[in-house]
């Protein structure tokens, strides 16, 4: 249970670098789907470093 915990963070970024990929592709770029997506990659990042400190 505790890799799955280790890894989350890495597990969101992934997502939302996803979220930021599909109006690159669709050539639809609107300010609210960026705004996701970078909430989603700075979740990402805090939820990585904050489990990292406390999963060992």
């Amino acid at each position: 249970m505790n890799n799955l915990f280790k890894y989350l963070g890495i597990c969101i970024l992934i997502i939302g670098l996803l979220i930021l990929a599909i109006p690159t592709f669709t050539a639809s770029l609107t300010n609210s789907i960026l705004l996701i997506g970078l909430g989603v990659v700075i979740l990402g990042y805090l939820t990585h470093i904050i489990l990292g400190k406390r999963v060992e």
